[in-house]
């Protein structure tokens, strides 16, 4: 039986010989993807989605066909759907973790992915505020982890992140020490903007990626809150630079 990593990285040759031991004609359309995920012990999310991103399923045109769907299109947006919407329960996080390492790779998946997150990650988040599920949360944080670190999104979308007035799940997730670890963004861009909470800047001094001098132009700011501005001594006397 072939694994969720294993068909997500298999080559054409590889998908051809998979789908073609499976005998599904004479299923309806509706149940042939369903059919073929349950012989091989998966999920039909986990299978659709394993298809899915698989970069070499774009130069196969038969195997949405093989799958009950009309074409390529209505077999992306059946993944899509599955990938946006589940909140590990169809799919594992090691299936999401796995699908990210093959994303970041692949130009033409990795461009629609960030349209992709934005709507899983309010998926998520919307899960979160209604159920302070511990297990979710941990999840979600290992998940964007991986984002950060595979380097799947572009500078757009941490704009977005970073501009949220809301900034619970930004703090939550330690995603500001994320996105200055990821190089997305300079350090002193980040460390200078007013939206960033003191506390949020205190994780970026206490992880040392904040040099001297920037803290010391930035405590020159007559405009800083009294809250950074304590952060930022008791972080200089504390470090003192010998």
């Amino acid at each position: 039986m072939a694994s969720f990593k294993e068909i997500l990285n298999s080559n054409e040759e590889e998908l051809l010989q998979l789908l073609y031991k499976f005998n599904v004609v004479e299923e309806s359309d509706e149940d042939k993807a369903e059919s073929i995920a349950i012989k091989l012990k998966l999920r039909e999310a986990q299978f659709i989605c394993a298809i899915g991103f698989n970069k070499s399923i774009r130069n196969l045109p038969e195997i949405p066909l093989i799958l009950g769907f009309e074409n390529y299109d209505s077999l992306i947006n059946s993944r899509n759907e599955f990938f946006t919407t589940d909140i590990y329960k169809l799919l594992t996080l090691d299936n999401i973790l796995s699908v990210y390492s093959v994303v970041r790779d692949d130009v033409e998946n990795k461009q629609i992915m960030e349209y992709l997150l934005s709507n899983r990650l309010e998926t998520i988040e919307g899960q979160i505020e209604e159920t302070v599920n511990s297990l979710i949360i941990d999840k979600y944080k290992e998940e964007m982890r991986a984002i950060y670190s595979d380097e799947i999104v572009s500078i757009d979308f941490v704009e977005t992140r970073l501009n949220k007035s809301d900034s619970g799940f930004r703090a939550l997730l330690n995603e500001v020490t994320l996105i200055v670890e990821s190089k997305l963004i300079p350090v002193g861009d980040i460390f200078f903007r007013e939206e960033i909470l003191p506390q949020e800047k205190r994780k970026l001094l206490d992880k040392g990626l904040i040099p001297f001098d920037l803290i010391k132009t930035r405590l020159i700011d007559s405009n800083i809150s009294d809250v950074e501005k304590k952060i930022l001594y008791d972080y200089l006397k504390l470090n003192r630079e010998n």
